[in-house]
């Protein structure tokens, strides 16, 4: 039986159960107030998301306890390091990370001790966290409220005078982050991931107490806080980076002060946060291939997320009008360039890994995170479809229409979302794209890594690969005239437009020799030629 439905008492100390209530409480509270505040979210992007991103993260951290708890019986130190390392793996958006953060510099404290003293220690040390994790600290912020709570139980006591001093002093915090930042006085609210802490806070409280504490809504001592507008004033003057990224990163403190250092250059909004050689990396930026190829060069980065923000904004307009999008397109693509053509598109997108493939988890966040009654998921990956089946079944539990095109290949997804129509009937939506994905034929370039035996005979490691539809049916030494016989072998079946899809890597006149040589032998055929960038095969080729 569960703490909460037990006859309470005042806790002295914050056990394993007690932090397993914690966990479960905050994820039920964020998830209540998920919409109100992403209807708050006007910093530092104007993108509506950051309560989603918060119960992302909130829930990520859930898991990882539920998870240790499945597995055993966990002392109080081990639960509260599940909870802060789930939330570093599924860290979502700038306050979804420092949150991560603040829940870290927690555990680090609270692994020693978890009573009244203990948790002031830990609040202490949290807020201290998340701001060296900033590259530039703002006032006005999660962090100003974190660093608020911390200040309110400084001189310790016992484990609820603790919990409700904070509480209270993040909620005073909270009201008065309207004056300290101008695009929050504009829109007249209060900042969002500073609310998002409150919550779970909050939670905090009556998992010690057993009580629900008020809501922000009026401040102690009369301080009124800003009632949530229903469709806020969306603020900022649109020059901000075009491109939010986000990646885990394995490497050591050395490389990662070495990238904290690049990114700055190349952005804003930059939070780095974790250590022992596991990190979550967000910054907004213009260049997305370079921040993602900044991790490259300091360690392993996995895990990429790239999200656009004109399009991430669009969305928002639409939620602060009450209402989800109608529909969405959800596509599985490597390289950071196709993930940026597809977010161009309008698509929701989940940009895959060299060796990896994306987790169900990620596929039902990335449905989660298009935020449409009707969503078309584009797998692109034949390897893949069991796993988008699922997350699909998954969405669709939560009340979301899901139609599954079993693309196979990059390029039939870029061909679907070529004719998506958002305001036809779903059904002929589907159609459309699913005829079109099937009318394309798809062909990729690889190098091979060993001698093997393939349906083309015995290749040697370093041999160029021409896989058709997924067989090899090409071996060659030279990339350029393997990607022409390749061509020509697809070709030879009829076709009106070619598209190329280059990696970054790859001879830089290869685009240009495969386009001449289309135009000189197939008069009637177009070429369309786009970067897939890094984390992409050398070259994918379509044709419809």
């Amino acid at each position: 039986m569960s703490r909460a439905l037990q006859p309470f008492e005042e806790l002295v100390e914050l056990d394993a159960e007690a932090l397993r209530t914690w966990s479960a409480r905050a994820l039920d509270a964020l998830g209540r107030e998920r919409e109100e505040i992403d209807a708050i979210n006007v910093y530092p992007v104007a993108d509506g998301d950051t309560g989603t991103n918060l119960y992302l993260t909130a829930e990520a951290a859930h898991q990882a306890v539920e998870a240790v708890f499945a597995a055993a019986e966990p002392d109080a130190a081990e639960t509260v390091r599940a909870m802060a390392h789930g939330a570093l793996l599924g860290a979502r958006g700038n306050s979804g990370t420092i949150l991560a953060q603040l829940l870290r510099g927690m555990a680090a404290v609270l692994a020693e001790g978890r009573d009244g003293d203990h948790l002031a220690r830990a609040l202490a040390e949290a807020a201290d966290a998340a701001r060296r994790a900033v590259a530039h600290p703002v006032e006005g912020t999660i962090l100003t409220v974190a660093s608020a709570a911390a200040g309110a139980c400084a001189g310790g006591g016992g484990l609820v005078e603790v919990a409700g001093s904070a509480y209270e002093g993040a909620r005073t915090a909270l009201a008065t982050t309207r004056g300290q930042l101008d695009v929050l006085t504009r829109a007249g609210v209060v900042d969002a991931g500073g609310q998002g802490l409150v919550t779970v806070l909050g939670a905090l409280v009556e998992t010690v107490t057993g009580r629900a504490p008020e809501r922000p809504g009026t401040a102690p001592h009369g301080v009124p806080v800003p009632a949530r507008p229903a469709a806020p004033e969306r603020c900022g003057d649109g020059d901000g980076p075009a491109y939010e990224v986000i990646y885990l990163l394995e490497a050591g403190d050395a490389a990662v002060d070495l990238l904290r250092s690049r990114l700055d250059a190349l952005g804003d909004s930059l939070v780095v946060v974790g250590g022992d050689g596991l990190w979550n990396v967000h910054v907004h930026v213009d260049d997305a291939g370079a921040a993602v190829e900044a991790g490259v060069e300091a360690g392993r980065p996995h895990r990429i997320r790239i999200t656009h923000f004109a399009s991430a904004a669009a969305q928002a307009d639409t939620d602060a009008r009450g209402a989800r999008a109608q529909r969405a397109v959800v596509a599985v693509v490597p390289g950071e360039g196709l993930a940026g053509l597809c977010a161009e598109a309008g698509a929701t997108t989940v940009q895959t890994r060299p060796g990896e493939q994306p987790a169900g988890d990620e596929l039902v966040d990335a449905i989660r995170r298009a935020h449409a009654r009707e969503v078309v998921l584009l797998p692109n990956d034949t390897e893949l479809r069991q796993t988008a089946a699922a997350a699909a079944e998954r969405a669709r539990a939560e009340g979301i229409r899901v139609a599954l095109i079993p693309t196979r290949a990059a390029v039939q997804g870029i061909a679907a979302l070529a004719v998506h129509e958002a305001d036809r009937r779903f059904d002929e939506d589907v159609v459309a794209m699913t005829a079109a994905a099937g009318a394309t034929r798809y062909a990729e370039l690889a190098v091979a890594e060993r001698q093997s035996f393939t349906s083309a005979g015995v290749c040697q490691a370093g041999d160029v690969l021409g896989l058709i539809e997924g067989d090899v049916a090409v071996i060659g030494q030279d990339l350029t005239e393997t990607a022409r016989t390749v061509l020509d072998r697809m070709l030879s079946a009829g076709g009106e437009l070619v598209t190329l899809i280059v990696a970054d890597g790859t001879p830089p006149d290869l685009a240009a020799a495969l386009e001449g040589h289309v135009r000189r032998g197939y008069l009637a055929v177009d070429t369309t030629t786009y970067h897939a960038g890094e984390g992409a095969p050398p070259l994918l080729i379509g044709v419809e």
